[in-house]
């Protein structure tokens, strides 16, 4: 009850918010103009390459094709190539790729999504299965989607502030544990390799597995503990666009991503994730989980956050 009235004080405990609930939007077009069905369709375009395990082919085709979609759409792309030894001793050739929007300005709003995908499915029903790498159709191409469809929209429409997308590399190989094994590895680059000295932005949100077709997505409780006020501004923002049956006002518990190097570090970053989907590091993340709608029902949030005054 405690933890249900702190919520309540940090976002308002509106319940329902405006008419027209998310149930109905439109995938093809939303109030902010973001599109969920190219959003759909830049998740596939990943997913086609394979899954995108650090140092295999289709993650090399998979980066070059982000970096491509970036350069054709934002002011400035910068690639971070680095190289990771895991525990085992294998060296990864890693890229994490920064789009920037309106980079002279100060005032900034971080993005960032994975877009790697897991070498192993130990979540499978067999033996054979978890062995398998995983698709990736959810867990990592849905929050690459949604940043391509989202500099489509930023492209033609300036944003009120400067916008870094990150995507990172290296969040899923190795292991969550405890103790955590080479994961969240991009993040980690990133939070010791900033774009600037004394790179601070106002604030950033992590966007990962939002494409579930049952999108349901409570508070991720590290974000609300140590940026609750970046967590009001995003379920705020899409309880006004008619979402609060989506971005529910409720604890989904603490979830270790790539948000938590980067609130070591000190920026105000928080996890908005969707982590109750029964495909989750099985082979059968597939594109037929996730839908045009879900990705159009976040990404309208997204933008809205970057776009409307």
């Amino acid at each position: 009850m405690l933890v249900i009235l702190l919520l309540c004080l940090v976002v308002g405990c509106k319940g329902d918010a405006k008419e027209g609930s998310a149930a109905q939007t439109s995938a093809a077009a939303t109030s902010t103009g973001f599109n969920g069905n190219a959003a759909y369709s830049y998740a596939k375009a990943q997913v086609d390459f394979g899954p995108r395990v650090p140092g295999s082919p289709a993650a090399k085709q998979a980066g070059d094709w982000i970096i491509r979609q970036m350069r054709a759409r934002a002011d400035t792309v910068i690639v971070q190539s680095f190289t990771y030894t895991t525990a085992d001793g294998k060296t990864l050739p890693l890229r994490n790729i920064l789009a920037r929007f309106r980079p002279k300005l100060s005032e900034r709003v971080l993005y960032l999504t994975h877009w790697d995908s897991r070498p192993i499915s130990e979540s499978a029903a067999t033996e054979a299965e978890k062995k398998m790498p995983v698709p990736g159709a959810n867990d990592g191409a849905s929050g690459v989607g949604m940043f391509v469809a989202l500099a489509d929209v930023l492209k033609k429409t300036k944003p009120n502030v400067g916008v870094d997308l990150l995507f990172t590399d290296g969040e899923d190989y190795g292991q969550f544990g405890p103790p955590e094994v080479d994961v969240l590895i991009g993040a980690k680059y990133f939070a010791t390799h900033l774009p600037s000295p004394g790179y601070k932005p106002l604030y950033g949100v992590l966007w990962d597995m939002i494409g579930d077709k049952d999108l349901r997505i409570p508070y991720e409780m590290n974000s609300f503990q140590q940026a609750p006020e970046v967590v009001s501004r995003v379920w705020q923002t899409a309880a006004d666009l008619g979402y609060g049956e989506v971005f529910v006002q409720e604890s989904g518990g603490q979830i270790t991503d790539d948000h938590i190097p980067l609130l070591n570090a000190g920026l105000r970053v928080i996890d908005v994730i969707d982590l109750t989907y029964p495909p989750h590091h099985t082979p059968q993340d597939t594109m037929d989980k996730i839908s045009a709608k879900s990705l159009a029902t976040v990404g309208d949030v997204a933008t809205a956050l970057l776009t409307r005054r």
